[in-house]
């Protein structure tokens, strides 16, 4: 079956793109979005998931307050793995919110307390600009000590009583996900999407399909599948996704099953990095990982679409 668009379900006016439950609200920060659990009221009790790119503290505390009302931060942070763009503007966040504990899984947190960078991004992989332009992309490391705790063995966090915690590793070591069995609403994290995000135009147009995670970042492929085939058993029925628009429908699960079973085909990258072999990682950060790849092609073609991108834009500007 040929990766197909995404049907939501008839909702409210009320709900918009990126929310997967009435009390599971998602917003798009640039080109990642940001999770909110909680009933919407004023002093309702709520936990964010990911903290978006450096320029999202402000659009995070505003619909924070229209939520949830003024001077009323969330119970926690749950973090879904530390990249970048899902932790830049937490230093912020953490000055106006000084008592708010940020979780994230322990094989994440030698590269969130400043003792490791990230295996660097995969540029190799191609599909579109988003690669090409990854080896840009920040690999930390970031500091944001005391502050971490470590996401307990058994899943379980108490500020979401409701909700179960999944290692689903392969794009990043310590990356988890979120799933409530009660609604069976998944936040999928970057474990996989709902666009693609290799490319710059799925990327500024939200074009809807379920694919694997972000390759440019993905360290280990095995795992990554291994990921998808543990969320597809859980046959969810609604997810929100680290990049894409919301998926709601009983159609979720076949594309979950679609995505697996086209796995090395449509997901894999024939080049890269990591295609044939996994960086490893452990509690201090990374073991080892295989012998860098020549990119001088993606990063000849990087630097090209910055550059055309600027002269499209002094072109328009001289126009007017």
């Amino acid at each position: 079956m040929e990766n197909q668009p995404i049907e939501n379900q008839t909702l409210t006016d009320e709900w918009g793109p990126y929310d997967i439950a009435e009390d599971v609200r998602g917003i798009k920060d640039v080109f990642v979005n940001i999770y909110f659990i909680g009933e919407a009221q004023p002093g309702g009790k709520w936990v964010l998931v990911d903290a978006g790119t450096s320029s999202g503290a402000d659009q995070i505390r505003r619909k924070a307050q229209a939520w949830f009302g003024e001077n009323n931060p969330p119970q926690a942070i749950v973090l879904t793995h530390g990249h970048f763009d899902h932790v830049g503007s937490l230093d912020t966040l953490l000055k106006d919110w000084p008592q708010v504990p940020v979780y994230a899984h322990p094989l994440e947190l030698p590269f969130l307390r400043g003792k490791a960078q990230y295996p660097p991004p995969d540029p190799g992989v191609g599909g579109g600009a988003m690669a090409y332009l990854s080896w840009m992309f920040p690999t930390g490391p970031f500091n944001f000590g005391d502050r971490l705790r470590s996401m307990p063995a058994d899943g379980s966090l108490p500020e979401l009583p409701d909700w179960r915690i999944l290692h689903t590793p392969g794009h990043a070591p310590g990356h988890i996900s979120l799933f409530r069995e009660r609604d069976r609403v998944l936040i999928a994290g970057d474990a996989f999407t709902n666009t693609n995000q290799n490319s710059a135009f799925a990327v500024m147009t939200q074009k809807e399909e379920l694919h694997g995670p972000p390759a440019y970042f993905t360290i280990d492929w095995g795992a990554a599948k291994r990921s998808i085939q543990t969320l597809a058993a859980l046959n969810p029925t609604a997810a929100g996704t680290g990049h894409g628009k919301a998926i709601r429908g009983i159609q979720l699960p076949q594309l979950l099953e679609d995505l697996i079973h086209n796995f090395e085909g449509r997901e894999v990258p024939q080049g890269g990095r990591y295609t044939k072999q996994p960086a490893h990682t452990d509690e201090q950060g990374v073991v080892d990982m295989p012998p860098p790849v020549s990119y001088h092609v993606a990063r000849a073609l990087g630097i090209g679409l910055i550059v055309g991108t600027v002269m499209m834009l002094v072109g328009g500007l001289r126009k007017k």
